[in-house]
């Protein structure tokens, strides 16, 4: 049994459908630099699998959205992320799938491939997220996110029930949070919320 992902065998989602509320626009229009934040992504990852971009009605096509394989639009807009993820497992052609926000610009190739590793070496596991500590408090990090084809009913479930909080997965014993590996960087879990983080991003790079 291969334990070391494929790259080519797993599909990167990045969501990029939310309102951006406290951003003041939605956040698949912000830039870093010079370059929308999509083409920074795109080319900061430079995944070797299929890629797509996952959006919400009336938010489709935001600038970079070209770079990506496929663009896939949630059929309902203001459902939140799990939305995103559940419409990314509906599309699904590889055996494994990460999933990213579009506002977490400091993450690498390396960080998704140790959590689909991780996955890939618990046959049982159908989904799997980060752990850090927060005050000396294991805290579970909903993103990035990697999956199975088959967490598409328990995700499904999640919505149905209108338990939309990614965290929330963790109560199915079916998916489980994996540590950070402590010489990470706390830079990994930055996220894009406020026109000043990316002032601060810019100002760091």
């Amino acid at each position: 049994m291969r334990t070391t992902c494929d790259p080519s065998d797993a599909t990167l989602a990045v969501l990029a459908g939310g309102e951006g509320a406290r951003m003041g626009r939605p956040k698949g229009l912000l830039r870093i630099g010079d370059k929308p934040i999509l083409e920074y992504l795109h080319q900061r990852l430079a995944w070797p699998g299929p890629t797509c971009l996952v959006t919400a009605p009336g938010k489709e096509n935001p600038p970079g959205a070209s770079l990506f394989d496929r663009e896939w639009v949630d059929p309902q807009a203001g459902l939140g992320p799990l939305r995103g993820v559940l419409t990314a497992l509906e599309n699904l052609h590889t055996p494994l799938l990460t999933v990213i926000t579009v506002d977490m610009p400091v993450l690498r190739q390396p960080y998704l491939r140790y959590l689909l590793d991780a996955l890939l070496a618990s046959p049982q596991t159908l989904g799997a997220m980060f752990e850090r500590l927060v005050d000396d408090e294991p805290q579970p990090e909903p993103f990035p996110l990697a999956l199975r084809p088959e967490a598409i009913e328990p995700v499904r479930s999640a919505l149905v029930a209108a338990k939309r909080s990614v965290k929330g997965l963790l109560r199915d014993p079916s998916f489980h949070t994996l540590p950070t590996p402590p010489s990470w960087p706390q830079s990994v879990w930055t996220n894009l919320n406020e026109p000043g983080d990316v002032d601060s991003l810019i100002a760091d790079c």
